[in-house]
């Protein structure tokens, strides 16, 4: 009988190979809620996978304390092993207990990690892993970087990462003369636009796109909401009681008209990521304060002339002060085009 073909937790990895499998790994959590995805590998002295673990949200085990627990249930010892783990342990006592006791007591003595914890309370860990005699490494992976690029932009910023959402024909109307609006773009892009909420912590629109078009703002798949659904957040001063906004307790109204305040108030609320959904007076206001940081345009290829606009006034009035977008990604969706792009702030 031909010998069977080791798997991932049986087969002996480089560093770097280590490292790539912690962040396979990490990917298996959910990308929303207040805690970063983490992935941890656990080596022996031989280089062999003893153990492997991720984080699977808020309020559950963290990945080191998964990997070794992984370990004991293959039977396998960790002491003198080497964990590869994508971000740098965590120190705190917070809904779970801190990493750095868990790989002490497991005998853990080396520590490879990806990213240094940006939290004032949690980061650190990598300091007292150390006065304890752990090898402690700091490799970077920028893969490890860009998985929880919300996470780390909130904790750096104090705010939440912004997108804006924008769907539009080709000459940027998002609604016709008449008002209507349903569908401007297809269904594919409806559809993408869908996976793309259940990836953030919260949908943002203003509470004139609430009275006007009374959306569900939830995250559906095949007609069906999805397991995850975005906080959903009116913005604004009017009164938005009996909308389908309300229809359950995800839901908030942050009474104001400035963006900065809506996105404090978020970040209060342990809030990462955010999508902006319009309307165009909304929008503008988070364009005009510089608070956006990612643009995802669906365009569809289609022609109204006259109707409500994708953005209103933004103080530009020459074309060399127009606000354009880098880093660039285009994405066909049936007949519409989705383009991804990040604000060139000047200075």
């Amino acid at each position: 009988m031909a010998e069977r073909k080791a798997s991932a937790a049986e087969s002996r990895l480089t560093p770097a190979e280590a490292m790539t499998r912690a962040v396979k790994v990490a990917k298996r959590g959910p990308e929303y809620g207040p805690n970063p995805r983490v992935g941890c590998v656990l080596l022996d002295k031989s280089g062999q996978v003893i153990g492997e673990g991720y984080h699977r949200g808020a309020g559950t085990t963290h990945a080191e304390v998964a990997a070794i627990a992984d370990a004991a249930k293959r039977g396998r010892q960790t002491a003198d092993a080497t964990a590869y783990t994508t971000l740098e342990p965590c120190r705190h006592v917070g809904r779970t207990g801190p990493c750095v006791e868990a790989l002490t007591e497991a005998g853990i003595t080396r520590v490879v990690y990806a990213v240094p914890d940006p939290g004032t309370i949690s980061g650190g860990g990598a300091a007292v892993l150390k006065k304890r005699g752990v090898e402690v490494v700091l490799e970077p992976s920028q893969a490890a970087e860009d998985m929880i690029g919300p996470f780390l932009h909130a904790h750096r910023k104090q705010r939440p990462f912004v997108i804006l959402k924008l769907a539009a024909t080709l000459d940027g109307r998002t609604a016709a003369v008449d008002g209507t609006s349903q569908w401007i773009t297809s269904e594919e892009a409806r559809d993408h636009s869908h996976h793309e909420r259940g990836r953030v912590d919260a949908i943002v629109v203003g509470t004139g796109t609430i009275m006007a078009d009374d959306p569900m703002l939830s995250a559906r798949h095949g007609g069906k909401e999805r397991g995850h659904q975005p906080l959903r957040v009116a913005v604004g001063l009017r009164d938005t009681a009996g909308k389908n906004i309300w229809r359950d307790d995800n839901v908030l109204q942050v009474r104001t008209h400035d963006p900065h305040l809506v996105l404090r108030d978020l970040n209060e609320r342990e809030v990462r990521s955010v999508i902006i959904e319009g309307g165009a007076t909304l929008s503008s206001a988070f364009i005009r304060a510089g608070l956006v940081d990612e643009v995802h345009a669906y365009m569809a290829p289609a022609l109204l002339g006259s109707g409500r606009g994708v953005v209103d006034d933004l103080g530009i009035h020459t074309i060399g002060d127009a606000l354009r977008l880098t880093d660039v990604k285009t994405m066909r969706l049936g007949d519409d085009v989705l383009v991804i792009g990040r604000p060139n702030r000047k200075g």
